[in-house]
């Protein structure tokens, strides 16, 4: 039997995998995504886990790289988008991303900025990111789009001194605070254990 859900998470990646874990322990596993659908079967409770990734910054050749090297360890692999858009023939700018991830397109990973990864729920702790480097990489590309935007909502804010467009960049500190205490929080670790 077959179950349909319809969410929509945008930037909280967290909130998304404890719901996706919360279906997985009621005895649902994803099968298939939309924008806001999520469509799941019946499995054994607590079967599969699941972890989301945001890979927005990633080119498209990167990010298929990626898919495929987690494919290819045995996890099922699904693309997510991180906002809400629906027309066609959709081209975003992405000034923070790597080199051949700066232009998003419909064919390439437009839409397609996050993957929810599915594990056999073994008890193993789930960690994409092992290293300290790799981690504090991963939580600057988290940062980075919401960096972007404070600026651009402080600069708007400046220019036409808006209130709205005040009350706009201080939403988005937030997130922007929440990773880069995550950044240093991985710096730290770091010359901790090179101390040891």
């Amino acid at each position: 039997m077959s179950k349909r859900c319809y969410r929509y998470f945008g930037g909280l990646l967290t909130a998304q995998e404890n719901w996706l874990n919360k279906m997985s322990k009621k005895g649902y596993r994803l099968v298939r995504t939309g924008k806001v659908l999520y469509e799941f079967e019946d499995c054994k409770p607590d079967q599969v886990r699941y972890y989301v990734e945001f890979i927005g910054h990633k080119s498209v050749e990167h990010a298929k790289e990626y898919y495929s090297f987690l494919e290819e360890i045995g996890y099922q692999v699904f693309y997510k988008n991180y906002n809400l858009n629906y027309s066609a023939g959709k081209v975003r700018w992405r000034p923070w991303a790597e080199k051949g991830g700066r232009i998003a397109t419909n064919a390439g990973t437009f839409n397609r900025e996050l993957l929810i990864v599915e594990m056999e729920n073994d008890a193993k702790p789930i960690e994409l990111h092992t290293s300290y480097e790799d981690k504090e990489k991963y939580y600057s590309n988290l940062r980075n789009p919401w960096l972007f935007m404070l600026l651009m909502f402080a600069v708007s804010a400046m220019i036409t001194r808006s209130v709205l467009f005040g009350a706009a960049a201080l939403t988005v500190l937030f997130p922007v605070i929440l990773y880069q205490t995550q950044v240093m929080k991985m710096r730290c670790e770091a010359k901790i254990k090179e101390r040891c």
